[in-house]
């Protein structure tokens, strides 16, 4: 009986040993972006920007890879970063202008802290490449202070709302306006005035340059006067020889 049990009591452990070896492991616990924006609690800007883009959906999918490759980061503006637009910027903006802006907030690498003192500029984003100088993002840090800029506005890091190996949100005081969007585009030339009679203004160069034609139309017209007058003169005196 003895034995019976014992038996019993080893092909239970054994067989409950097996089981938790071969037992699929727990599914991986997954933030999605607009969870750790929400547990911000100052993003609500952004996070409609996001969905309205469906640019959460993107990364979402990203984040529910179990081994992503490269990470992900992002620069979230605050609602008042946001408050800091002009009126009316964002509703200026196009569907595609809105997914590109939205794209230049976001890395396509994981990037901590520590490695902003050494990023290699101008950083590349979602937005496209940087090589033709259209989403130009630099970072720099000076001690505890990171700054990112765009070639339109200057933003600061305030600080680290969320990051683990997968994904990195700071949050920034301005909103990272691209250039190719918000770029100062250069001025065109001014058009000649036309006068009530309708022919063009010359311009004070060319101005000049007909004057000066006209003078030496005058002078030649004065020499040829003066040559015919000297030739009369000498046929009145010498003719009647």
């Amino acid at each position: 009986m003895r034995k019976l049990l014992a038996f019993a009591f080893l092909f239970f452990f054994f067989w409950d040993k097996t089981l938790a070896q071969i037992a699929p492991a727990p599914p991986l616990k997954v933030d999605n972006i607009t969870s750790i924006l929400e547990k911000g609690g100052q993003f609500t800007t952004f996070i409609k920007l996001l969905k309205a883009t469906q640019v959460a959906d993107q990364l979402n999918n990203q984040l529910s890879t179990p081994d992503p490759n490269d990470g992900i980061t992002v620069f979230a503006p605050s609602d008042n970063a946001f408050s800091g637009l002009k009126p009316g910027t964002l509703n200026s903006l196009s569907d595609q202008e809105k997914l590109q802006l939205v794209q230049f907030h976001i890395l396509p690498t994981l990037m901590s802290t520590s490695q902003f003192q050494t990023a290699s500029n101008p950083l590349r984003t979602q937005a496209g490449d940087v090589k033709g100088g259209k989403f130009p993002l630099n970072v720099t840090a000076e001690g505890n202070q990171v700054n990112v800029t765009t070639g339109v506005v200057n933003a600061t890091v305030e600080n680290s709302v969320f990051s683990d190996r997968r994904i990195a949100v700071y949050q920034v005081d301005k909103v990272l306006l691209p250039l190719e969007i918000f770029g100062t585009a250069p001025e065109p030339a001014p058009a000649p005035v036309v006068p009530e009679n309708g022919s063009l203004v010359s311009s004070p160069k060319t101005a000049v340059k007909g004057a000066d034609a006209a003078g030496a139309v005058s002078l030649k017209f004065h020499a040829l006067a003066m040559g015919f007058s000297s030739f009369a003169v000498f046929w009145a005196i010498f003719g009647g020889f």
